[in-house]
């Protein structure tokens, strides 16, 4: 697996990570334990060192379980994990922000406990909390740094001025966000600002949330608990009329022999040196063909190719609904 550097403050990571929420959050019922702690380990076997979890999944669960996973090689791989988004965890647009300092120590202590560690590598503001002054937040997370329980300071879904604000009191290592071929905004001011700090980038949702695999229709069922029938790109018809990015990446990976999934992994890898995406699965064959995304070698003209025929492209739906997007900001 080859190997990449998060900015110039941060660690050196597997190129794709994975992104744990999925086995026991959001994308329908969790995965049985062992089934998910299998995973893990083969993603490890395969190359990947960079583990991305949160509290607020499961709540608490998928930490307990990426603690118990690694167990066996703790001391070789990078876990990222966040604080200060809570809500019900069967409703993704039930939720509040808590970011004062008393909450993000105990958040620590708590996530230092679930995943059975002395220290977590990377400790991620889950959302800019309107209400905590940013400064706040880096300079908590700073003395944390000095105490030895945290690594390295990430951000995530943080807008430009926030990451100015909070790395001039602690350098941020790492920004989070979504970024994909049919999520390109972070183009246009976060990437500039994450080259000039440098700052690590870690895309997540990189397949969107499972679109980009081609595998999803206007005809796809999600499980009841699914938070994908919230999402206003998942409704039916936004479905159908997406489906031309799907036609588009087919067609380039036609020409590669590969799947439209790699195509969208190898795209971003691309972009820039210092990106590392964290696609999620539950399922063994897909970590395997996410995986080999990292063989595919995109020319200048696959990229040229690629960049104008989405450019011709219009996504329809909002990515998240109006009640999320007006309460973070986003």
């Amino acid at each position: 697996m080859l190997k990449r550097v998060l900015g110039k403050n941060g660690s050196e990571v597997s190129a794709l990570g994975l992104g744990c929420m999925g086995l026991s959050f959001s994308y329908g019922p969790a995965v049985k334990i062992e089934d998910g702690i299998n995973l893990i380990r083969k993603a490890f076997e395969l190359g990947v060192n960079f583990f991305d979890t949160a509290e607020g999944y499961g709540p608490h669960t998928n930490e307990e379980l990426l603690g118990e996973a690694v167990q066996p090689f703790r001391d070789e791989v990078v876990i990222g994990t966040k604080f200060g988004f809570y809500g019900n965890s069967g409703d993704r647009t039930s939720f509040y922000l808590d970011s004062r300092p008393e909450t993000i120590r105990k958040a620590c202590e708590g996530s230092l406990k679930r995943l059975r560690t002395d220290v977590i590598d990377v400790f991620y503001q889950h959302r800019v909390d309107p209400n905590v002054p940013i400064e706040d937040v880096a300079g908590t997370v700073k003395d944390l740094i000095a105490e030895g329980k945290v690594k390295y300071f990430g951000l995530s879904e943080a807008g430009e001025d926030t990451i100015r604000r909070a790395h001039a009191v602690q350098p941020v290592a790492v920004l989070q966000s979504e970024y994909s071929l049919w999520w390109r905004e972070p183009e246009a001011t976060l990437v500039p600002t994450l080259e000039e700090l440098g700052i690590g980038f870690v895309p997540f949702s990189p397949l969107g949330r499972g679109f980009l695999t081609g595998t999803i229709t206007e005809n796809t069922q999600f499980d009841s608990s699914d938070f994908r029938n919230t999402l206003p790109r998942f409704q039916e018809e936004n479905r159908k009329a997406n489906q031309t990015l799907i036609d588009v990446l087919r067609q380039i990976g036609s020409k590669l022999n590969a799947s439209t999934s790699q195509i969208a992994l190898a795209w971003l890898l691309a972009q820039k040196p210092w990106i590392a995406p964290i696609p999620g699965t539950t399922k063994l064959h897909r970590l395997e063909e996410n995986l080999d995304a990292t063989k595919i070698t995109l020319s200048g003209v696959d990229l040229e190719e690629i960049n104008k025929a989405v450019s011709k492209i219009e996504i329809k739906g909002n990515r998240f609904p109006d009640s999320l997007l007006k309460a973070t900001g986003k």
